[in-house]
């Protein structure tokens, strides 16, 4: 249901708004003065905002700048007594999205919010999809938790705050903090992404602040640092509970001062936005000495829970669909079907490894189908294989088979020597790495992108 605002020191003029867009379908809620209007965006958000433009203390027109401030895109609706025409068209300019007279029609009234309350879902509409292009992968809500989820998202990102990101591997922080950047006005500008956990402690600070050349052994030439790559636009650090403790330091001074210093080289001023993820619980972390706490009450300005799948089983079925079809074009194959067997299997299913788990099961079961279908019989197949694959030689792989695209053949060809060797070792990515011959950070890449660990 659209929530509507109304801000109106009128006691009467409220109670006939109320009762009007109330009877129209809309969730209405009603302030009595600017200031407490604001206050009530603030706590609970609004798809559109009715206000009035006389009012003692804040006028419309301050309610218009702040609404603007915090959110450009609720659309706001002014409401002008007779002769203020002028006023109305000088709130057009400045960013209303419409205005009426009083006293108004209620049909005009209502046609008048629903067209703002439709502006609105398709400005969002046009967003997500520019994420999803940024991305290559949908975002998926039908439950109504992920939906929570995505609307402080929508409140929150056109305000130039630091976000931190909270919840388990997997539960898709990395398309969160890109749909807070595509929401935001560093929009047009770039979202660098550096993962804390893929990079050895002993360049973390030269990655993430850059370095001059000669800095140090190895220094062959300059390096522009993450931060510096972000200037004007976004930095997501990703498992950030990683961090050793002196670059923690580091981070903290930029983010209190804007500045950071490169490696060898003088203090430079940055103009970014920071988003942070983790699966840690960073407050726990804190209090046992692991993770500055100053660091992190400067982080946890905005703390947004992204709950994990088995909280969210009405996303199943959809995100299922959707990873169908796009690996089925990655694949070159044609249509997919999914038997809905698997799908009600899947919704009993915990995933543990969240989305991230279920993308990649989804991947697997398309490479491995001999007939463009996604049944129950072959998810039950893997998992059997799955059981015994520990006690298997590290030597074992097997080709999926005959006539499936190369591709999917090479991608599951490779993901099965890597989790093979990934066992043998433990789990211990520098031993893995060593073992296949390749960087750890490269490592822990294909982890990922095979959904052999969480992001």
């Amino acid at each position: 249901m659209s929530r509507v605002l109304v801000i109106d020191d009128d006691a009467s003029l409220r109670y006939t708004l109320e009762a009007v867009l109330g009877d129209a379908g809309l969730d209405v809620e009603a302030s009595d003065s600017g200031p407490a209007g604001l206050a009530a965006f603030e706590a609970r958000g609004a798809d559109v905002i009715v206000t009035d433009l006389a009012m003692p203390t804040m006028d419309g027109m301050e309610v218009l700048a702040a609404i603007r401030a915090q959110d450009p895109s609720v659309p706001v609706l002014m409401l002008t007594a007779h002769g203020s025409e002028r006023v109305a068209v000088a709130a057009m300019k400045a960013g209303a999205f419409d205005y009426l007279p009083k006293p108004f029609d209620p049909d005009e009234l209502v046609l008048a919010v629903t067209r703002a309350i439709e502006h609105r879902h398709l400005r969002l509409e046009n967003a997500r999809l520019r994420t999803e292009a940024s991305l290559g992968r949908p975002i998926v809500a039908e439950s109504p938790a992920f939906k929570r989820v995505l609307d402080v998202v929508a409140r929150v990102a056109p305000k130039d705050v630091t976000v931190l990101l909270t919840g388990e591997s997997g539960v898709g922080k990395d398309v969160l903090a890109a749909a807070v950047h595509t929401h935001s006005r560093r929009a047009t500008k770039e979202l660098v992404r550096f993962n804390a956990a893929a990079i050895p402690a002993e360049l973390a600070e030269s990655e993430l602040f850059g370095h001059t050349k000669g800095a140090f052994t190895g220094a062959h030439a300059a390096r522009v640092g993450y931060f510096q790559q972000a200037h004007k636009g976004t930095l997501f650090i990703d498992e950030i509970g990683e961090l050793p403790a002196g670059i923690q330091a580091s981070l903290l001074r930029a983010l209190q001062s804007g500045e950071v210093q490169p490696v060898g080289g003088r203090a430079e001023h940055v103009d970014v936005r920071l988003v942070a993820a983790t699966n840690k619980d960073l407050a726990a972390e804190a209090k046992a000495g692991r993770f500055r706490e100053d660091l992190y009450y400067r982080l946890n300005v905005v703390p947004i829970r992204v709950p994990p799948l088995r909280d969210r089983p009405e996303d199943i079925e959809p995100l299922t669909r959707a990873f169908a079809r796009s690996y089925a074009d990655r694949y070159g194959m044609g249509s997919v079907a999914v038997e809905q067997a698997l799908i009600d299997a899947f919704k009993q299913h915990t995933w543990p490894g969240n989305v991230r788990e279920l993308e990649n099961t989804v991947a697997r079961l398309l490479a491995l189908t001999a007939d463009d279908r996604l049944t129950l019989s072959l998810w039950r197949s893997l998992a059997e294989t799955d059981a015994v694959a520990p006690s298997a030689p590290p030597t074992s792989t097997a080709d999926p088979g005959p006539g499936l695209p190369l591709r999917a053949r090479v991608e599951a060809f490779e993901r099965s020597i890597i989790a093979v060797e990934f066992e043998a070792a433990s789990k211990n990515q520098s031993e893995t790495a060593r073992r296949l011959g390749i960087s750890r950070p490269a490592l822990i890449e294909k982890l990922h992108k095979h959904g052999l660990i969480g992001r």
